[in-house]
């Protein structure tokens, strides 16, 4: 197998825009073009329709927090000693977090001129020197927990212990979380389609638990399982994010001068959330394939032509090394155990 076709042309003054969209718990076979069928996905399906869809691409640990530092280094989570998964502060460990010394791509992208932004999960630290605006996140989002909910109800239940955040500040939110994380990208595309930028859109959908949005649960009314229906509901209302992202790109102008990047941080806990790793044999938690082999889609207009499949191993520090190569400025080489 060739590697990927990538093509040379250089049009764009500016660097590309970056958005790394990373569902949470996302199984191998949990959209449609990986083979899901009683969920419809077109949102999601459509970037790899626009470019290429990686069938071998794996995560650097079967849980969420040490393949999130991976991820976002573009080094081994072991040899910066992030080795473990607290569900939040009250069990992390008092140096928990990516050392100072190693640099995330948000900081690599912020110095080299990117306005940066997350929306949606953290998990990579508690310490105010470990929060995404110390790591090089200009805007901020989400929470800091490995697990959240979604319905505004129980977001506001569970406030004590677990707090939405816009920057530093908790705040009260009205809308089902999917739906208000993919708000708050859109309006910073608006915001900056002026400079080149990088977006991490780390929904917590479709981790456990399960809560789904009325609309969306009634059009699922035709799956039994009460499970299997509430997750179709959240992994539609990702693909909708999705979709919505996609959309600003357009209307912005931005599509062409874009990479987007779409992956799971995971193979999918399939006795908790019914996700499907299919045909793959494993889960979350477990080295098997089921736990470590997710979907990878990416497209780049005019750089990736559309429609290609690469069947190579690649692992999810690559994705990390070629994001900061399509930066420029020699800023890959941060990204010491990735190949672009």
């Amino acid at each position: 197998m060739s590697p990927v076709a990538v093509s040379s042309e250089k049009t764009e003054v500016r660097p590309p825009n970056i958005i790394l969209i990373l569902a949470d718990d996302l199984g191998y076979g949990g959209i449609g073009v990986q083979g899901c069928t009683d969920i419809p996905t077109p949102h999601i399906d459509s970037i790899a329709k626009a470019g290429v869809r990686c069938t071998q691409a794996y995560m650097s640990w079967p849980a969420c927090n040490p393949s999130r530092a991976a991820l976002l280094t573009g080094r081994y989570h072991e040899r910066f000693g992030f080795e473990i998964n607290p569900a939040d502060a009250s069990v992390a460990p008092p140096n928990y977090g990516i050392p100072r010394n190693v640099p995330t791509i948000a900081e690599q992208l912020k110095q080299a001129g990117y306005a940066t932004a997350i929306y949606g999960k953290y998990a990579l630290g508690f310490r105010e020197d470990q929060k995404p605006l110390a790591r090089g996140f200009e805007e901020f989002f989400g929470f800091l927990e490995a697990g959240f909910d979604y319905l505004p109800e129980e977001i506001d239940r569970r406030a004590g212990r677990r707090k939405l955040l816009r920057g530093d500040t908790p705040i009260q939110e009205t809308e089902y979380l999917t739906d208000a994380l993919a708000r708050e990208c859109v309006a910073f595309v608006d915001r900056h389609k002026d400079q080149p930028f990088f977006v991490y859109f780390s929904p917590n959908a479709v981790h456990g638990p399960l809560q789904a949005d009325e609309e969306r649960l009634r059009r699922f009314a035709h799956i039994a399982e009460k499970n299997r229906r509430i997750h179709a509901a959240m992994v539609v209302a990702l693909d909708d994010a999705v979709g919505r992202i996609l959309k600003s790109l357009r209307d912005n102008g931005l599509e062409n001068n874009t990479l987007v990047v779409f992956t799971s941080d995971n193979g999918g806990p399939t006795a908790n959330t019914t996700s499907s790793n299919a045909p793959l044999r494993g889960v979350k938690g477990s080295l098997q394939e089921g736990g470590i082999r997710v979907p990878c889609l990416i497209q780049w207009p005019k750089h990736i032509p559309a429609g290609q499949v690469f069947e190579q191993p690649m692992i999810s520090m690559d994705l990390t090394r070629t994001m900061l190569a399509a930066a420029g400025d020699n800023l890959e080489q941060s990204a010491t155990d990735g190949i672009n």
